[in-house]
């Protein structure tokens, strides 16, 4: 990694069985795995289901700094985990930047993955 995007990033471990976030909590970070394993899971009335594994190379989180909408799900590390963590302001700054059709279409991209894991 160059050292513009080192500085971009932070990394943080999480050590196995860590909740990274919960469900319905603002987004203030976004993470990309570098090692180990992340858990998406959505509470069910008969507990936490797991939706989807995240592992290296993955992203995660992105969703509620894209949007601002609270998460829609918990992110727990299932193994060991090294992440590198954006901060909302590091993102902003970036989206801000972008071509203003570029966010257009994240943002309806995020919206589509909303409704679609809120349907039945």
């Amino acid at each position: 990694m160059d050292a513009e995007t080192t500085a971009f990033f932070q990394r943080r471990r999480f050590a196995a069985g860590t909740v990274v976030f919960d469900e319905g909590t603002r987004g203030e970070e976004a993470y990309l795995v570098e090692s180990g394993e992340i858990d998406i899971q959505k509470r069910r009335v008969d507990g936490w289901h797991p939706i989807g594994r995240i592992a290296a190379g993955g992203l995660f989180g992105e969703m509620a700094l894209i949007d601002d909408a609270p998460r829609m799900a918990r992110a727990v590390a299932v193994s060991d985990a090294q992440c590198l963590v954006i901060a909302r302001r590091r993102l902003r700054e970036k989206l801000d930047a972008a071509d203003p059709v570029l966010r257009g279409l994240l943002r309806i991209l995020v919206q589509n993955i909303r409704s679609m894991a809120a349907a039945p």
